[in-house]
């Protein structure tokens, strides 16, 4: 006959538990009396006074004289739950310094308005001159482009000269320029179109906070 272990240790367990609560002395002491229940690793519900060792890290449960739930124990946080509980705090108190703010710069959707067209021209002039100094540089290497070819390795004439250094020079360093004035004009697009959300998002915000419709 094959005996199931794990269900003769959690009947026993139970009538341990059933035991003392029937005996005359649990029945005085039941008020103040408590025990602890927990599972073990194969899935058995225990109850002691107190709990192993090995399973202090885990889910307990707390009974008192009557049978009674009265607590739980929670098992540790594990170091991704903190760190997420963090980001949340962090989170609600950047959006409540993030209010004050607001409510302390501002008094009217229309400051707001006006100081976001006013940053907004600043970023739109600097994109007007940094496009202009591209089409500069263009025309430049163009001109430049055009000039190499009449020199050696681009021209096709056998007796044609080498290139000077100057030239060679030249067409390296406004190449460079035009790529380093391309990444300036897309960082300054990219900044005018973060500056956009960035004040639609103060105003409805502080709509809300006013209880503007």
């Amino acid at each position: 006959m094959t005996i199931d272990l794990k269900s003769v240790r959690l009947n026993l367990s139970l009538m341990a538990t059933l035991v003392w609560a029937l005996t005359p002395a649990a029945g005085r002491a039941q008020s103040t009396h408590q025990l602890y229940k927990w599972v073990d690793e194969q899935g058995v519900t225990h109850y002691g006074d107190r709990v192993p060792p090995e399973y202090v890290n885990q889910e307990q449960h707390i009974i008192n004289g009557h049978g009674i739930e009265t607590a739980r124990i929670d098992p540790p946080k594990s170091p991704e739950q903190l760190a997420a509980e963090e980001q949340k705090k962090l989170d609600a108190e950047q959006k409540a310094s993030r209010d004050r703010n607001l409510l302390n710069t501002y008094s009217t959707v229309t400051e707001i308005e006006r100081l976001r067209d006013q940053r907004l021209a600043l970023v739109s002039d600097q994109i007007k001159v940094t496009t202009q100094f591209l089409e500069i540089l263009n025309a430049r290497l163009k001109k430049l482009t055009a000039t190499s070819m009449r020199f050696k390795p681009y021209s096709d004439d056998p007796k044609a000269p080498p290139m000077s250094d100057e030239i060679a020079e030249d067409l390296v360093h406004t190449a460079n320029d035009i790529r380093t004035q391309q990444d300036n004009l897309r960082e300054k697009h990219s900044e005018e179109a973060n500056m956009r959300q960035q004040f639609a998002s103060d105003i409805a915000r502080f709509k809300e906070l006013k209880g503007i419709p």
